[in-house]
């Protein structure tokens, strides 16, 4: 596989009315359980949320949540509390990675919602039905991209140079 399907992910806010399939989630659920993870501790479930009343309130758990009231479908990503929290963060950071390439590569949009601060994770939560040792911080929106809307773009596009960025020890 070519460096291609990376370099050309970007988020997906807005989606089409066409349905995501359960194939579709099954193999992007698949490529996110088959990250890596520190002594393989796999501190991740996945919740998969299709109902468009809890799409819209999860959407209103945090300023750039949004996204998820018009999605098809959402992966809300529980991590284990009680294992090491940044190496558990981490892992599910590389989970949610896998996922959101997966979704590409089959033709899907995606993008990640923070529920932040801390009261917004303990809802979304509960509203995923979960209790402790769980908590979900980041759901991530599924579906067909709609067309991009025109004008100029809020955010900075693009990449900061290589120069810019990186640092060599010698």
């Amino acid at each position: 596989m070519g460096l291609e399907l990376i370099t050309s992910l970007r988020a997906t806010r807005a989606f089409t009315s066409a349905p995501v399939t359960r194939d579709q989630v099954t193999a992007v659920l698949e490529a996110a359980r088959w990250a890596g993870s520190a002594r393989n501790r796999q501190p991740w479930r996945f919740v998969v949320v299709r109902h468009r009343g809890l799409l819209g309130e999860l959407s209103r758990l945090g300023a750039y949540a949004g996204h998820l009231a018009g999605a098809p479908v959402a992966v809300l990503l529980a991590v284990d509390a009680t294992l090491s929290t940044e190496d558990a963060e981490f892992d599910a950071g590389r989970a949610a990675q896998n996922l959101m390439l997966a979704a590409h590569a089959l033709g899907l949009g995606s993008c990640p919602a923070s529920f932040f601060p801390a009261a917004n994770a303990r809802a979304a939560t509960a509203l995923a039905g979960l209790g402790e040792p769980w908590r979900i911080r980041t759901g991530i929106s599924l579906g067909h991209p709609a067309p991009a809307p025109g004008g100029t773009p809020a955010i900075p596009q693009g990449r900061l140079p290589p120069a810019d960025l990186v640092i060599e020890l010698s």
